[in-house]
């Protein structure tokens, strides 16, 4: 399954909005900042975050970004990072 990393950014008016989507991203990726989040997705999940993100968004008030960076398992983020260091995301096993 090939998958690609994502930044996530957003920017909503509304607490309760915002709340919603904090939520919802936790389920879709790693948090990093206040309303940024790095995702590791395919193809189907990323459509299926798009289309719930854009039911909860007001589009003339709120604003999301989602950044392709490219292959998950190959691409290497030139990111600099101050402070905390950043790692990007990597798929590992869930054990149940």
């Amino acid at each position: 399954m090939e998958e690609h990393l994502y930044i996530v950014s957003y920017d909503i008016r509304d607490a309760k909005r915002w709340r919603a989507i904090f939520k919802l991203m936790k389920g879709y990726g790693e948090w990093l900042q206040l309303s940024v989040f790095q995702c590791r997705m395919s193809r189907k999940r990323h459509a299926e975050l798009l289309a719930t993100l854009d039911e909860i968004i007001l589009h003339d008030h709120d604003h999301v970004l989602m950044l392709d960076l490219g292959m998950a398992d190959s691409v290497t983020p030139r990111i600099v990072s101050l402070g905390k260091s950043f790692e990007p995301v990597v798929r590992e096993p869930v054990i149940i």
